[in-house]
């Protein structure tokens, strides 16, 4: 039987079910999965924490959604529990994750560069004054990394453009809790951070974007190396 969900750390813990009721159930690629509706009872969740769930298993190429029809599973053998086929899993996520982030984070940077306010500068230079800090001090700084990259969305003054990003933000959220189980493995990024803020605030978007660039870089390079 399928477990009813604890509201903590919502839709990974229902992915997690949705991959324990495929394999206990032995279904096989391209077999079907409950409706949407029947998964929510199941779960006893929301559509929007199902349909999150559904985006990371869709991006790991375990389910596939087929509008109007249906859920069908698409790898089964792909997340069987072992230590190495997981961290693959996780890696594909993360890659397809990240050419998300460039695509957004790159438009939100380019017209943050153009939009920005007073306001909104002084905001970024007191989150990147606490990330230094903690930086000084060893202490954990992906929350505070996180809010620096949601204030460039701001900055942009685009509301389709936030909607959007609002939308699989709990997705983007992997990159700064604990990726591949090492809350550090992106702490070389750190250096991009100032300069990649005195670009959008000196209206420089090519600075910026050459900034973010280097940062995702690295981030796609840490997570092939992992």
């Amino acid at each position: 039987m399928v477990k009813k969900i604890n509201r903590r750390q919502l839709h990974e813990l229902v992915s997690e079910e949705i991959r324990k009721y495929i394999e206990e159930k032995g279904l096989k690629e391209g077999d079907r999965l409950p409706s949407m509706e029947q998964l929510t009872r199941m779960l006893g969740v929301g559509r929007s924490s199902l349909r999150e769930a559904l985006r990371y298993l869709e991006a790991i190429d375990i389910v596939k959604i087929v509008n109007g029809k249906g859920i069908y599973v698409k790898d089964a053998d792909s997340f069987r529990y072992t230590g190495k086929v997981k961290i693959e899993n996780e890696k594909k996520f993360l890659l397809h994750i990240l050419d998300v982030r460039r695509a957004l984070e790159g438009k939100a940077i380019e017209l943050a560069a153009m939009r920005i306010t007073e306001e909104m500068k002084e905001k970024m230079r007191a989150c990147l004054d606490i990330y230094d800090e903690r930086k000084r001090n060893n202490l954990d700084t992906s929350d505070i990394d996180y809010e620096f990259h949601q204030y460039i969305y701001q900055a942009a003054g685009n509301p389709l453009l936030q909607s959007v990003y609002d939308s699989i933000s709990e997705l983007i959220k992997r990159f700064f809790n604990e990726p591949l189980g090492d809350k550090t493995l992106f702490d070389n990024t750190y250096e991009f951070h100032r300069p990649l803020f005195e670009g959008i605030a000196n209206h420089d978007p090519e600075r910026a974007l050459e900034q973010f660039h280097k940062m995702m870089d690295v981030v796609e390079q840490t997570i092939r190396n992992f």
